[in-house]
């Protein structure tokens, strides 16, 4: 019999085009390596609520999924779901420097509990049962992140941002639309994504992620290490492409269907051998 692979994917420039359709041939790839016995899960930056749709939507029954950049991991209870395993830390140093370096930015925390605040309304933030706060009470609890928007300010901004600012005590990633997302230190999805495997007995060589982005680095040499396979978008950047092992084709051409493509279909797969 031979073991099933797990498959760990980002979700924006992965599975999603900008405007939040699924990227060709990607819905039909995911459930051939589903039906062929793989265990197909999610590794991403959004928040559970923002998350959840997509995983039903490709019709997955992963046992984990990963959200909040490796901080929040999600498992499957019977029809539901439950907080399995969350990352927190205190906001307080992090959030002082950069309000002192962008003072107009929009701000929201996602507490340990799930709930998120925020300082003002942002469209492309999931909001739901989220509340708006003043910006000091966004220090009062941990939480396992912090999203930081700043209009008119682009990814070279950010990094500029960083190296300034000494966030050495957190880590952080900057997304496909320019936001700053911090996370815990030595949290990626990369380290959730190990507990994953190592809770369901599977084998690191039988690993394979896909991802596009910053805040997929850590993943793909976690997967490498491992002796598995790390895949980048041909739309990400170049220092995201040199940390993977292989490149595949953009999101807008299929990149993630022509790379789940490369897995192996036995005719049986058996659990964990």
């Amino acid at each position: 019999m031979t073991a099933p692979w797990l498959v760990g994917l980002d979700v924006d420039g992965t599975i999603l085009l900008q405007d939040e359709t699924m990227s060709p041939g990607v819905p039909e790839a995911v459930a051939r390596v589903r039906d062929a016995g793989h265990l197909v899960t999610i590794a991403t930056g959004r928040s559970w609520m923002a998350t959840r749709r997509y995983v039903e939507e490709l019709g997955i029954t992963p046992d984990h999924v990963v959200c909040s950049n490796g901080a929040v991991t999600m498992r499957r209870v019977g029809d539901d779901w439950e907080r399995w395993h969350v990352e927190t830390f205190d906001p307080t140093p992090a959030l002082a420097l950069l309000r002192d370096r962008l003072p107009e930015a929009r701000y929201m925390v996602e507490l340990g509990s799930g709930q998120r605040l925020y300082t003002e309304q942002l469209d492309d933030w999931t909001l739901d049962g989220g509340r708006q706060v003043e910006f000091d009470e966004l220090s009062v609890l941990p939480v396992s992140r912090i999203v930081v928007v700043s209009p008119g300010h682009d990814e070279e901004d950010f990094h500029r941002l960083v190296a300034d600012a000494g966030l050495n005590e957190v880590s952080y990633a900057i997304g496909w639309t320019a936001w700053l997302d911090i996370a815990p230190q030595g949290v990626d999805k990369g380290t959730a994504l190990e507990r994953v495997r190592a809770e369901l007995g599977l084998h690191a060589e039988r690993v394979l992620v896909a991802g596009d982005g910053r805040n997929d680095i850590g993943m793909f040499g976690w997967a490498l290490a491992g002796g598995g396979r790390a895949v980048a978008m041909g739309q990400a950047p170049a220092e995201v492409k040199r940390a993977a092992g292989e490149t595949t084709a953009d999101v807008v051409d299929g990149g993630l269907a022509l790379a789940l493509d490369t897995l192996p279909a036995p005719a049986q797969v058996d659990a964990r051998e």
